[in-house]
C-alpha cells in the first residue's frame, strides 16, 4: 500500500483545500470551511489524520505526485487520474 509509510500517530486537523476548492470534493472529505484570524483567505479542513484523507482521495482517483516538509508541516501534491 503506497501510503503505509505514514506514521499511525499522525493526527488532524488536516487542511484539504482553499476557498477555490471543489465544493463537492470538500463535502466528500467532510471538510469545514474556516477563516483563520490574520489570513485574508478561507481554507477547508477536516479533523482526520492525513493518512485517512489520502486514502479517501485515492479511492476517488487521486494519486500522490510529490511530498515535502515545510517546518513541521507536510505538503502533498496530488493528481487525479
Amino acid at each position: 500500500h503506497p501510503l503505509c509509510c505514514l506514521s499511525p500517530q499522525e493526527v488532524g486537523p488536516t487542511i484539504v483545500g482553499d476557498e477555490h476548492s471543489d465544493p463537492i470534493l470538500m463535502s466528500f472529505l467532510g471538510a469545514t470551511k474556516r477563516n483563520v484570524l490574520g489570513n485574508n483567505f478561507s481554507e477547508y479542513y477536516v479533523n482526520d489524520a492525513p493518512r485517512v484523507v489520502l486514502d479517501k482521495l485515492e479511492s476517488c482517483g487521486y494519486r500522490v505526485v510529490s511530498m515535502t516538509g515545510v517546518g513541521q508541516t507536510l505538503v502533498w501534491c496530488l493528481h487525479k487520474q
